[in-house]
């Protein structure tokens, strides 16, 4: 062949690559990414582009179950989307609306929303058999935090969990979206701290348990630990890790919650029930952490039952809440680090920077972001504290259509409760609306997400927890939060995947994305929507 007819053929090839990613592009464009744990780095759980589905259709009969995909393992780990996908390995290589789910198994997947084709799958090692004999998960441990998506570099970052012929590793790993291979080496995750005595103590992740959602901010992943089942809490302790995108160059300052040494019990972990640290507009880091020994709080070198905020180069603890009763929290094993904490967008008035979180004990704090209050025996230093019910749970928010005023949505307890941000004449919430109970058993509390057309249509989605005896099935529900009266009505009900593993709770999030809603549970992905989109079989 001449020259010139292979440099013909290279430039025909490089236009219709070209082709086909413009394409892509023009499909993608208007759809909705989930990239993050409830879509954003505020954690707000509210997609405000959902046209398609509206309180009105998702009453009707003709909303329901499109398709259910087979999976490997239990997923903890909330699903995510990215439309115009190109799919550059397997048979179906092209450009695809994806949605990307992980198991505890160590495999994720990348699915075809509309198809409901598994167009790749990869996996990442053994996972880890009953942790330390923690029954809080199924019986493998593999991959358990919601992975997130850098939509620029079309990289997804996860967190592996393997048993090694050394003994149990996690590890980092940087896929490409397109093949879910990896761009660089996966990271072992090593680090040090030293103690308040002058040694150094190392994490282990025999003790570890990467729960909470991976965070992509400052052009870094930031990763949360705990411990399983609070077992050999003198070796498990609380740590906040960073690293940078990309090269995945582990940060060198990290955050070890309690640097205590004294007796046997440290733990102050990390784990949210599974919800992501947040960060705020300048890249700081919030998260809340649970219980350690009773009397060695003092918000330095051990700050446990609190909301931390930190640097994002984990040098430097910026401000901190902690509740009055810290001391008894900890004696009851009273975690406020069940739940996470939320920060909501700015908002008007001298006091634009707000936060809320509750935990075990069932208060739901809405603190000042700038300074999130301290601690004191005597009281709390917050600008409200409210009744939602025990909460292993964590928060959402929108803003409502009829008076354009922000709207806290909590979740403790088996109760909807949706709450009016006032910020004048002074910061408080007031709730406005509730649900009816959603039944299901396990710990108090549950997870939300909000769907709306900018701020119109909301709709609040929620998933219970399966009963504690019976039939181990959650459920999908919609309510409509602008019904009148005190109670929402009602929108939708149906069963919505499988969760036998009653010992750990099912920590789910239904996603919603492009008149869609993905369901990940036990072994399987369920997708909804209007059923005149039905998938193919």
């Amino acid at each position: 062949m001449s020259r010139d007819r292979r440099l013909s053929r290279n430039f025909a090839t490089a236009l219709l690559i070209a082709f086909i990613l413009l394409v892509g592009a023009l499909l993608a464009a208007g759809q909705t990414s989930v990239t993050t744990y409830h879509y954003d780095n505020y954690r707000t759980g509210w997609n405000q582009k959902e046209s398609v589905l509206t309180p009105a259709n998702v009453a009707k009969s003709s909303f329901g179950l499109l398709a259910n995909v087979p999976l490997d393992d239990q997923v903890d780990a909330q699903p995510l989307v990215v439309p115009g996908v190109l799919i550059t390995a397997g048979k179906f290589q092209g450009t695809h609306d994806v949605v990307y789910v992980a198991t505890e198994g160590n495999t994720v997947y990348a699915i075809d929303i509309h198809s409901a084709d598994i167009l790749l799958s990869a996996n990442f090692g053994t996972p880890v058999v009953r942790p330390l004999g923690c029954n809080n998960n199924g019986p493998n441990v593999g991959i358990t935090s919601t992975p997130v998506i850098d939509p620029a570099s079309k990289t997804l970052y996860l967190m592996s969990y393997t048993q090694d012929p050394a003994g149990p590793a996690y590890r980092l790993h940087a896929l490409d979206l397109g093949s879910l291979n990896d761009k660089v080496t996966a990271q072992v995750v090593n680090a040090s701290h030293t103690l308040t005595n002058g040694t150094t103590f190392t994490f282990n992740p025999t003790y570890q348990r990467q729960r909470p959602a991976l965070l992509f901010a400052n052009g870094s992943i930031y990763a949360g630990f705990g411990s399983f089942c609070d077992f050999s809490p003198d070796v498990s302790r609380g740590w906040l890790l960073g690293w940078t995108a990309g090269s995945l160059k582990p940060f060198p300052s990290n955050q070890l919650i309690d640097q205590q040494t004294q007796g046997r019990y440290y733990l102050s972990s990390i784990w949210m029930a599974g919800y992501g640290p947040a960060a705020d507009d300048e890249g700081n880091i919030l998260f809340v952490t649970g219980n350690s020994a009773s009397g060695t709080y003092d918000g330095i070198t051990n700050i446990q039952e609190s909301v931390v905020k930190i640097s994002p180069t984990l040098t430097t603890v910026l401000s901190v809440f902690t509740p009055s009763n810290e001391a008894a929290l900890d004696n009851q094993d009273g975690d406020f680090g069940s739940g996470g904490v939320l920060v909501l967008p700015d908002q008007p008035g001298s006091t634009p920077h707000l936060a809320v979180a509750a935990g075990k004990f069932g208060q739901m704090y809405l603190m000042n972001e700038d300074s999130l209050g301290g601690y004191s025996p005597h009281k709390n230093n917050v600008l409200g504290t409210y009744k939602i019910g025990k909460c292993w749970c964590g928060q959402s928010y929108f803003v409502d259509p009829t008076d354009g005023i922000g709207r806290v949505v909590s979740s403790g307890n088996r109760q909807v409760r949706v709450w009016k941000v006032q910020t004048s004449p002074a910061v408080s919430l007031q709730q406005v609306i509730g649900s009816p109970s959603l039944g299901g058993g396990q710990d108090p509390g549950f997870f939300t997400t909000i769907s709306s057309n900018g701020t119109s249509s909301p709709i609040i989605w929620a998933l219970n927890r399966p009963p504690n005896s019976g039939n181990p099935q959650i459920n999908l529900f919609a309510f409509n939060p602008e019904s009148s009266g005190k109670l929402m009505k009602e929108l939708f009900k149906a069963a919505a995947g499988s969760w036998p593993n009653r010992g750990g709770d099912s920590n789910l999030v239904p996603v919603v994305a492009d008149g869609m809603v993905f369901v990940a549970s036990y072994q399987q992905l369920q997708i909804f929507g209007l059923t005149g989109k039905k998938p193919k079989p």
